[in-house]
C-alpha cells in the first residue's frame, strides 16, 4: 500500500503510480482488483484527464476527484482488448482519479460531491509497488 481512501465503509488501500511508464501503464495486463484495492492517479496542477482501458483485464469505476471532493464517477468503464480504444474524460480539471473494481462506487453509494480526501502513507518510500503488485 502507498495510499490509503477511507470511506464510510472501510479503507481502501492504494498503489499510486510516480513515473510516467507507470502511469501509462496503470492497471494494463494486470488481474482484477480486490473489493478494497485501487490505483490512484495524481495531477499537480489539476488536469483535464483522458483514460482508456486499453489491454486492461477486467471492467473499472472511475472516481474523479477535485478539491478534496468527488467530482464524477465513471462507473463500469469496459476493457478493451484492441485499437482503437474509447477516451474516458474528466469533467474539467482535477486533482486526480481513482480506479477501483467495476461496481464498487455503486455498492458503497459514492456520489458526486462526497468528500474525498486519499492520503499517502508516509511509511511507504517513494516508488515502491503495493505489497503482492506486479512488477513488470
Amino acid at each position: 500500500m502507498e495510499a490509503r481512501w477511507c470511506v464510510p465503509q472501510g479503507c481502501f488501500e492504494l498503489e499510486v503510480p510516480r513515473t510516467l511508464a507507470q502511469q501509462q501503464r496503470g492497471l494494463m495486463q494486470r488481474p482484477a482488483l480486490g473489493p478494497w484495492q485501487g490505483m490512484w492517479f495524481r495531477y499537480d496542477p489539476p488536469a483535464q484527464v483522458g483514460v482508456w482501458m486499453h489491454q486492461c483485464i477486467a471492467p473499472l469505476d472511475l472516481v474523479f476527484l477535485r478539491q478534496g471532493r468527488i467530482a464524477a464517477i465513471s462507473a463500469d468503464v469496459p476493457p478493451c482488448p484492441r485499437l482503437p480504444c474509447p477516451v474516458v474524460y474528466s469533467p474539467g480539471n482535477v486533482d486526480g482519479f481513482i480506479e477501483l473494481r467495476a461496481g464498487r462506487a455503486r455498492e458503497l453509494g459514492l456520489r458526486a460531491g462526497d468528500p474525498a480526501a486519499p492520503a499517502l502513507d508516509s511509511a511507504a518510500p517513494a516508488g515502491s509497488p503495493r505489497p503482492g503488485a506486479r512488477r513488470d
